[in-house]
């Protein structure tokens, strides 16, 4: 059965995440390592490392790309109950998931599948899936090797190592090999552990690729080039965000050059950010010189009777060294007149990123100090050097005020003012707290001591004035 994203309503999004949350650490602790979608405190670059360190220097060179055919669709019932066991919660889940759905007025059972869309779904598809990394580590080769002339001991010797490597986000996962025979040999292996679950291959976007011709995982297109392994940019999704790049500057002619930076900027950083982990130092130099031609174009369109120098000192100015900055003054919220500019691409530096390490997970009570480490890690890397936004989560030890915990666990933060901007607050380090995003709604609802519509909240000795 096949089904489109289903939303299920408040109150069932509500009971399945207190179920989510009362299962996750257990089974946090029993997930393989080598899984990392929709996992707390992993990501897709963990995964790309993983690959990475698998087909590096030859270790091996034949890759299995697959992909399960319509995997939330398709997760049988009995199979996934009996995998989680006899917990509480287990008749809830049983009755979501076949619970069905109502499309145009008509009914429609769900006797397979997990439907996506609810908070419990990954996890569900998760524990579906574990054991498949256990399955292909357990085979092994033994290889021999022939000692030197001059060696002390002529025997040979003899090494067992694992004969694949494996790696999974969700329902995407690579199998590498030495050999393109021993990739051939597992697929009947992979298909009948897949049989029980109501799984299989998709045959179709399923490959079997060496590492010489390279192959797409996550966004990334890893490859081996002139024998060194490099995971670059997927060519297929630079040109797609240029072309949605395009389009919107296309569709929104007559915006102003601040709502076109305003628009932009959040855009250029995510993606930035996301590929800054991989070989992408002239990826992002192509998409600078591309998108600085699409604006050049959205330039001249506005002033057709204007000169080329006019257009260039109306839009572009010399930042920090660099021409041809597209950029524009603009009154911020106290009435100080600033500069905006595009962010550039190419000053964002490329930054290894250090995979999880094992099975950790943030539920063990004994590795605090290893992801507090991490977070911060990440933090640093989130805001540059010298910004002050980073300063402040510095002078906040990189926690949040309100619940104390990490301000990177997941959680979208918010930037807040002490002293609000109406009352003559300003944008210094010393006037800005970070908060996560419930923290925040928080922090303006609880109530408190009201002086006059304002309320007055105590955070780690911080007092925080805000407007309720």
């Amino acid at each position: 059965m096949q089904f489109d994203l289903i939303v299920p309503a408040l109150e069932n999004r509500v009971s399945q995440t207190i179920v989510k949350n009362a299962l996750e650490p257990h089974w946090e602790a029993r997930f393989e390592a080598h899984s990392y979608g929709f996992r707390p405190g992993r990501s897709c670059h963990d995964a790309i490392v993983q690959c990475f360190l698998r087909l590096r220097g030859g270790r091996d060179t034949w890759v299995l790309d697959a992909d399960l055919k319509g995997a939330f669709d398709k997760v049988d019932h009995c199979s996934l109950l009996n995998t989680i066991g006899l917990v509480p919660g287990r008749e809830l889940i049983k009755q979501w998931l076949k619970a069905g759905y109502v499309e145009a007025e008509m009914f429609h059972a769900t006797p397979e599948g997990t439907p996506q869309g609810g908070p419990l779904s990954p996890l569900l598809l998760n524990i579906a899936l574990t054991g498949m990394q256990d399955l292909l580590l357990s085979f092994t080769t033994t290889r021999t090797y022939q000692p030197s002339s001059t060696a002390k001991y002529q025997s040979p010797l003899k090494s067992t190592l694992q004969t694949y490597g494996y790696c999974r986000y969700a329902d995407d996962f690579v199998v590498t090999a030495k050999t393109k025979a021993d990739i051939e040999a597992v697929v009947p292996v992979l298909q009948a552990w897949l049989k029980p679950r109501g799984l299989a291959l998709n045959m179709e976007k399923t490959q079997i690729v060496n590492i010489q011709q390279g192959f797409p995982f996550l966004g990334f297109f890893i490859r081996h080039y002139n024998g060194k392994c490099l995971c670059r940019p997927q060519k297929e999704k630079v040109l797609a965000f240029l072309a949605r790049l395009r389009s919107w500057l296309k569709h929104n002619a007559s915006v102003s050059p601040a709502a076109v930076i305003y628009h932009l900027n959040p855009i250029l950083r995510g993606w930035g950010n996301y590929y800054k982990h991989g070989v992408s130092k002239d990826v992002f130099g192509y998409v600078d010189h591309q998108l600085w031609g699409t604006l050049w174009k959205w330039c001249c369109r506005r002033h057709p009777n204007k000169s080329k120098l006019w257009i260039r000192r109306k839009y572009y100015r010399t930042f920090q060294g660099r021409a041809w900055t597209f950029s524009t003054y603009v009154t911020d919220r106290v009435g100080d007149r600033k500069l905006l500019t595009l962010m550039c691409l190419n000053r964002i530096p490329i930054q290894r990123h250090v995979k999880v390490k094992g099975t950790a997970s943030p539920d063990n009570p004994e590795l605090q100090d290893y992801w507090l480490h991490r977070q911060t890690r990440y933090g640093k890397s989130y805001w540059g050097s010298g910004s002050k936004y980073r300063k402040v989560a510095q002078s906040q030890n990189w926690r949040c005020p309100v619940c104390h915990d990490a301000l990177f666990n997941g959680e979208a933060l918010h930037t807040h003012h002490r002293l609000p901007l109406r009352e003559g607050g300003r944008d210094n380090e010393e006037n800005l707290v970070h908060l996560h995003h419930n923290c925040h709604r928080y922090l303006h609802n609880n109530e408190g001591v009201v002086l006059s519509g304002q309320r007055l909240e105590r955070l780690d000795g911080i007092t925080v004035t805000s407007r309720s």
